[in-house]
């Protein structure tokens, strides 16, 4: 990620200061990962053990959880349990060396939010702990709007300015995903985990072509571009005037 992003976008200064509890008990992985989001400007609490991590996550006022699958005196699906049964909808972010899919399903079911395999580059953690912190409490909202740009999710159409966008279905889901994290940036891998769900990049990019595909459709000869490439990241949905 750009170091400066974080800086000039002014849509992500709300993260900052939003307290984290990483639960790892591989001392050198949270170290890495406790001074990248320190960096972001996070607050980072760690504990070593599964016990301690659960106690906490309950007892304490977290923004977010970080949860190793596999922990000393309790594991990671268990302290998961643990905070969902308190009634707490803190979100969770599990990290494993498991990366099978049905244990992805096992630790969604459990009450995770988000499931990352290791090893995992720390722009691509940053980038999940923002999609969660960014996830609006409230999503009954059938019309997503960004500047312009709507998206009406009855109706599966799309308008800018008046003008209605013909999508079709992979368009569909690639824009509801970018509208609803304006302003965040959105890797490759987590595009492909939540629209084509796998895991593994094909020997040809669908990615890049749809999302070429798309910004052909959203944007006129005349109007700004709305989705931004981040170099060695993704992409970024950002606002028009």
């Amino acid at each position: 990620m750009d170091a400066n992003l974080a800086a000039t976008d002014p849509g992500r200064a709300p993260l900052h200061g939003r307290r984290i509890l990483l639960i790892e008990d591989d001392l050198e992985i949270a170290k890495e990962i406790r001074d990248e989001m320190v960096d972001r400007g996070f607050q980072v609490e760690h504990a070593a053990s599964g016990l301690d991590g659960a106690e906490r996550a309950v007892r304490d006022q977290f923004d977010l959880l970080i949860v190793d699958r596999m922990l000393p005196e309790l594991d990671g699906l268990s302290i998961i349990k643990r905070v969902r049964d308190s009634e707490l909808d803190t979100p969770i972010l599990v990290l494993s060396a498991l990366g099978h899919v049905d244990e992805r399903v096992r630790g969604l079911n459990a009450g995770g939010d988000d499931y990352l395999t290791k090893p995992f580059a720390l722009h691509e953690l940053a980038a999940r702990v923002e999609a969660l912190l960014r996830r609006p409490s409230e999503t009954r909202a059938t019309v997503l709007h960004v500047g312009s740009l709507s998206l009406d999710l009855i109706t599966r159409s799309a308008q800018r300015h008046g003008r209605s966008i013909e999508l079709a279905g992979r368009e569909f889901q690639l824009l509801e995903y970018f509208m609803r994290r304006p302003g965040q940036p959105v890797t490759r891998a987590m595009l492909l985990e939540s629209i084509w769900k796998c895991h593994f990049l094909p020997q040809s990019n669908p990615i890049d072509v749809h999302v070429g595909k798309l910004r052909r459709k959203l944007d006129a000869a005349d109007e700004p571009a709305l989705i931004h490439s981040i170099r060695g990241q993704g992409f970024v949905l950002r606002a028009d005037a």
